[in-house]
């Protein structure tokens, strides 16, 4: 990070004259180990270092991005910026005089308490091969494998303005796949982190249970060879927080993205059912459907101090009792817009500008346990896991497959069923949420794989989420 300030400060001494600039410099590392059928794989690391040039002039904004730091390289990104400013004025779509400016002074350090260095590389890579032993236990698991994923940014963003936001993000990522196989069946199921990825350190590992949970998941995979179809029918359903993770994302995160409401993404990745008239009046879900943008929870994928624009992060409730209230865009879609928002400009990497993600989007806990939801259902199933999944243009219409699913009978768990499936419409599933688990139910995961904008963008996305009920949702089984 001292090298980072001494780029910046080597920069303002010498930034071009204009309305406004912002440097935010990205110094980014990375290492993924992984173990399969006990081969230890190539390892891959990963550096990266450099800087994103922001420069308003006038009635235009250019960017400049470089990996050469030294003056001349910062220049040459700053003149970049400069001719794509003068661009923007004449061809841009919104007037520069919208965009963001910021003279925010914060830290944030994630939460590490044992850093990645600590363990030695034999070390991990034992680790690693005793999950792999952990996994083989059946002649029927034909593939399986561990891994573990390590990532580390500091990013500096400094602005005309006095603004200066120091952040560093550390993410250790374990997990666990098995693959089982009698004759034409093959079934597949992960665990041991692999859908449960937080902030942290080595500490990560035995909170996501690498070793302790590589018996469940073969043997879950290995007994989904013989368990019955998922029965084609209209069902109460269950969602576990591994399951609940997608479908927030997907029928949630996505429809209230600002800039895809307005049109920005509808060449690529489709636009959104969610018009601007919507919010204040909207019935998204039941009155127990409570939504929140959350950038504070402690260990949460996107937990920080600001956005990539220097917008100071805020909790706020995107639905509240079910009413749609505020859609998740930066202070440039709002002031495009005239809707609220949220901080949540975001890129993905020095070379990328900020555009409206999705950060740490949660669903807000109800009451009880999952055994409490179960027992209020007389004819259900329970999924967990995503395996697939489906949606239309404008984030609608879905389907989704699961891993694992469990008949609910009575109000209580049966037999497994393999290849389960369920099938919906945005607003029509959250209105029929019946059941939100309480606060000890709720899980912080999240994912790291979320695709988005021209040139794409791929980022982590928090969601911390109790199990959920739904009544009379149409399920299917595998071949439909």
């Amino acid at each position: 990070m001292d090298r980072l300030h001494q780029i910046a400060e080597r920069f303002a001494a010498a930034a071009p004259a204009c309305d406004y600039w912002t440097l935010r410099l990205v110094d980014e590392e990375s290492d993924h180990l992984a173990v399969r059928q006990g081969v230890v794989e190539p390892s891959a690391l990963g550096a990266s270092l450099g800087a994103m040039v922001t420069l308003v002039v006038g009635g235009g904004v250019g960017y400049g991005a470089t990996s050469d730091l030294s003056p001349a390289g910062l220049r040459a990104a700053a003149d970049q910026a400069l001719g794509w400013a003068a661009r923007h004025a004449w061809l841009g779509l919104f007037d520069a005089a919208h965009y963001p400016r910021s003279a925010l002074r914060a830290d944030y350090h994630g939460p590490v308490a044992e850093p990645w260095e600590a363990m030695r590389l034999p070390d991990k890579l034992l680790l690693l091969q005793e999950a792999n032993q952990a996994l083989a236990l059946d002649e029927r698991i034909v593939d399986w494998s561990a891994w573990l994923a390590y990532r580390r940014v500091q990013q500096l963003l400094v602005t005309s303005d006095g603004g200066h936001i120091t952040q560093v993000w550390t993410y250790v990522s374990p997990g666990l796949a098995a693959v089982a196989n009698a004759g034409s069946q093959t079934q597949r199921r992960h665990g041991g982190g692999a859908d449960w990825s937080q902030q942290g350190g080595l500490e990560r590992i035995s909170a996501a249970g690498l070793l302790a949970d590589a018996p469940r998941v073969a043997e879950e995979a290995i007994a989904l060879l013989t368990a019955p179809e998922c029965p084609r029918d209209t069902r109460d359903l269950i969602l576990t927080p591994g399951q609940m993770v997608l479908q927030i994302h997907e029928s949630i995160g996505h429809p209230l993205e600002l800039d895809r409401i307005l049109g920005d993404e509808r060449n690529y990745a489709g636009t959104s059912f969610v018009t601007p008239e919507m919010f204040g009046t909207y019935r998204y879900g039941s009155e127990l459907l409570n939504v929140t943008f959350d950038p504070t929870v402690p260990g949460e994928l996107v937990s920080g101090a600001a956005d990539d624009d220097g917008t100071p992060s805020r909790r706020e409730y995107l639905i509240r009792n079910g009413i749609l209230e505020r859609p998740l865009g930066g202070v440039l879609s709002q002031a495009r817009s005239g809707l609220p928002g949220t901080a949540n400009a975001r890129a993905c990497a020095w070379d990328r500008p900020p555009i409206d993600r999705m950060a740490n989007i949660n669903l807000e806990p109800g009451e009880g346990t999952l055994d409490a939801l179960i027992a209020r259902v007389e004819r259900g199933i329970l999924m967990d896991t995503n395996r697939s999944w489906s949606i239309d243009d404008s984030r609608n219409k879905f389907q989704f497959g699961c891993e694992l699913g469990r008949l609910i009978v009575d109000g209580e768990l049966k037999g497994l069923v393999r290849n389960p499936g369920y099938r919906g419409i945005s607003a029509e599933f959250w209105r029929s949420l019946d059941g939100v688990g309480g606060p000890a139910a709720r899980e912080v995961r999240g994912v790291q794989n979320c695709g988005k904008g021209e040139p794409n963008q791929s980022v982590y996305v928090g969601h911390a989420t109790p199990p959920a009920l739904f009544r009379s949702v149409a399920v299917f089984g595998g071949g439909e």
